[in-house]
């Protein structure tokens, strides 16, 4: 077992599961478990839950992979790694805003070749392998191209800092008159998904860890988007960007002399 079909098939297939488990499992309020880098970032008893049974699906198949959690860190050494975010847009499984998903990414020698975003709220299962394309419902997905920066609606998010959402909302304030409109979701991993489904041009955010974006920055690159950070760099939690060619260089060169990778 060592095509990215096949492991795209495979986390395709426990990421649904962990999906339906959450659903059935979600009760009208979840209790918030702990809180991870400020009081308003929140981890609640079925982020656990859904990293546990993730792990144990892969390690059923899977014995000798890596595995690099948001939850339970990295376990594991090997050439195939599983990046997983059991519950991407906690807070809005919290309150019950239909914006969260489960993530889970494939690399092979350091190198994403599967990746799986299941929204679970919508029901809707993104999924793209290297090379294969993006897919949703059997949809060949495809970005929207030639939109200047002026008519894009463009995606974002924020932080759980205070001062990193000062510097955050001082960006914002010079972008927002630049573009079309912003949206902002609370989950990282669909947002990119967006990108790739033409629901939003272009999306930027300070701050996503790997696990937000290994999957779903497939996705978008895979449905034609450039995804990376900036002056060159690959996507990192410094920033990240996607957006067609075009729009992510016009982007691109609008957020630089802003410094939006500084903490207040």
């Amino acid at each position: 077992m060592d095509s990215a079909v096949t492991f795209g098939r495979l986390a395709e297939e426990i990421a649904r599961e962990a999906g339906e488990m959450l659903l059935a499992k979600r009760p009208a309020r979840p209790e918030v478990l702990a809180t991870k880098s400020s009081p308003t970032d929140v981890v609640t008893a079925l982020d656990r839950a859904s990293e546990e049974l993730i792990r144990d699906r892969i390690k059923a198949v899977r014995p000798d992979d890596a595995i690099l959690g948001e939850e339970g860190g990295p376990t594991g050494e090997g050439r195939v790694r599983w990046v997983v975010d059991p519950i991407d847009g906690t807070v809005n499984f919290l309150y019950g805003v239909p914006e969260w998903a489960v993530s889970i990414a494939v690399e092979m020698d350091g190198e994403v070749i599967a990746g799986v975003v299941n929204v679970v709220p919508r029901g809707e299962v993104f999924t793209a392998v290297r090379g294969g394309g993006a897919w949703l419902a059997g949809e060949r997905l495809s970005c929207n191209t030639g939109v200047p920066l002026e008519r894009a609606l463009i995606a974002t998010g924020f932080g759980y800092e205070s001062g990193r959402r000062e510097v955050q909302a001082e960006v914002l304030r010079h972008v927002l008159p630049r573009v079309r409109d912003i949206r902002r979701g609370g989950s990282a991993a669909s947002d990119l998904c967006s990108v790739a489904a033409g629901r939003v041009d272009g999306y930027y955010e300070r701050g996503p860890q790997y696990w937000d974006y290994g999957a779903g920055g497939l996705i978008a690159a895979e449905a034609g988007a450039r995804v990376g950070g900036l002056e060159g760099r690959p996507a990192n939690p410094g920033l990240t960007l996607c957006a067609a060619p075009g729009l992510f260089e016009e982007l691109h060169d609008l957020l630089l002399p802003l410094d939006p990778e500084r903490d207040a």
